[in-house]
């Protein structure tokens, strides 16, 4: 049977924080300098599912291999047709097209609630991620130089951006 995307549960939350924690800990995907903590995450979740944001997961023969999820990309109103997305996959299962499934359910998602973009941060030396980006449609749109640091380095941020909307179909703020 082929992997499934579906929403996640609160019961997925350790697997997508062992996902997430090996890339803090081993990859500059997430800046995060230090593993989260499980409390931490179930708190985050239930934020996402009290606020209404999706959180998807890939799951192959009944264990999660994958998470993603959007969010709010700035606080203020007039922001609110832009979404930032996060896309994980489990370390030695990146490349198989797990992220596209993965991505794929999440533009589709943001796209039928009527979100306008999809916005993504990426570290600007990561060619697979920003590869996998430009895959799917999204278009480099800014490139922050030294603006985080991670294993003893200046890291450059690369933002990458969907249209997913023509504008018709706007979120109303």
């Amino acid at each position: 049977m082929p992997p499934v995307v579906r929403p996640a549960t609160r019961a997925d939350v350790p697997a997508t924080l062992e996902i997430y924690n090996h890339a803090v800990l081993h990859t500059t995907a997430s800046y995060d300098l230090e593993p989260v903590s499980l409390e931490m995450r179930l708190a985050w979740f239930d934020h996402k599912q009290e606020a209404g944001w999706p959180i998807l997961v890939l799951e192959d023969a009944g264990e999660v291999i994958g998470w993603a999820t959007y969010g709010p990309f700035r606080e203020k109103p007039g922001y609110a047709g832009t979404v930032e997305h996060s896309v994980y996959i489990r370390d030695g299962l990146r490349g198989a097209g797990l992220g596209t499934l993965l991505m794929t359910a999440l533009i589709e998602n943001a796209s039928a609630k009527g979100f306008h973009v999809m916005v993504g941060g990426v570290a600007a030396d990561n060619a697979g991620s920003l590869a996998f980006h430009t895959r799917l449609g999204f278009v480099q749109v800014a490139h922050f130089r030294q603006v985080g640091r991670k294993f003893g380095c200046w890291l450059d941020l690369a933002f990458l951006q969907l249209v997913l909307n023509d504008g018709m179909n706007q979120i109303s703020g």
